[in-house]
């Protein structure tokens, strides 16, 4: 979730409007003053090096799966043991997300050309690699009851793709710029990064339901508390649309503006990360921010296991946080 992965024209336009990924040039990230304590006070359970970078997370029911490059691969870790159960090796930089179903591993690869690669979760073995590929970086991809989806073109087209074979069973419309897919209640929900909205659609029909207007630049989103969360780049805030109503009803300011990030929900809480505040914690029932962890690191997370699962992009780390840890403040 990082600028530096983007092709260089693409890169080059987006350092004019947020500045690079560089501390110097970085939009400031004033955050919640008041909510803030050192990173360092929080005290990892295990630190994993996945490689040179350490990016997407994923929880599934037995596994922590994370992406990492030199070497581009993703590691499978066994969270009862903390110890490296497989590294599949892949072609180029996992670079947009990473979703399970239907007994794989589903890895967008960046790459010429780009792809889609399938690993079997019982064998740790690539079993396809489609001729499909993301709309861009930091895109994400998702899995319904019967489907994978993904963007595969800047212009607005979701993929709705058929996991046995693995060919693209339908084309949604959606609006230009967006990117980043999840499935949550029968609903497939798409940030809109350059239109500022929330698109909804239904996973069954593949029609759209609706576009809701939200926070600036939103791109990474979680479902939890019946709601959908959208990490809005840029203004630094994170928006609240009703599952069921479809309406915004909250803006929450976090004060972390700027490109990279990711968020989840997990044991009752909304976590949030970006470079130089690698975790923000949120009351999902107040929508008020309780703690903010300045430091070094960041960039993406999951939680699972009684834990908080935070990658360090530029040291390649995956960090194990206990939930207890962050009950101490």
């Amino acid at each position: 979730m990082n600028l530096k992965r983007l092709p260089a024209f693409v890169a080059v336009s987006l350092a004019f409007v947020f500045g690079s990924c560089n501390k110097k040039t970085n939009p400031s990230k004033p955050g919640i003053k008041s909510a803030q304590v050192p990173f360092s006070s929080l005290k990892p359970a295990a630190t994993f090096l996945i490689g040179e970078t350490a990016d997407w997370v994923l929880v599934t029911n037995d596994s922590i799966w994370a992406a990492g490059t030199k070497p581009f691969s993703v590691v499978r870790i066994d969270p009862a043991t903390n110890k490296f159960i497989a590294r599949i090796p892949i072609s180029g930089e996992a670079c947009s997300g990473l979703t399970a179903g239907f007994g794989s591993l589903w890895v967008p690869v960046c790459g010429e050309p780009s792809s889609l690669v399938q690993i079997d979760l019982f064998t740790n073995k690539i079993t396809a690699t489609l001729p499909i590929g993301p709309a861009a970086p930091e895109g994400g991809i998702a899995a319904s009851a019967d489907s994978i989806w993904m963007v595969t073109s800047k212009t607005g087209m979701l993929a709705r793709i058929d996991p046995t074979s693995g060919k693209v069973r339908q084309q949604v419309s959606i609006p230009a710029g967006s990117d980043n897919p999840i499935y949550s209640d029968g609903t497939i929900w798409v940030t809109g990064v350059d239109a500022n909205i929330l698109t909804a659609i239904d996973s069954a029909s593949g029609n759209v339901l609706a576009s809701i207007p939200v926070g600036s630049k939103p791109r990474f989103l979680a479902s939890g508390d019946g709601a959908i969360w959208t990490l809005n780049q840029g203004d630094g805030t994170l928006s609240r649309v009703n599952i069921g109503t479809r309406k915004l009803e909250a803006t929450v300011a976090l004060g972390t503006p700027g490109l990279g990030g990711d968020i989840a929900y997990g044991s009752n809480s909304l976590w949030t990360t970006v470079f130089d505040l690698p975790l923000t914690q949120i009351d999902p029932r107040s929508n008020a921010v309780l703690h903010q962890w300045v430091g070094s690191g960041g960039d993406s997370l999951r939680v699972g296991f009684d834990s908080i699962w935070l990658t360090d992009y530029h040291k390649g780390l995956l960090l194990r946080i206990p939930i207890p840890e962050t009950e101490k403040h």
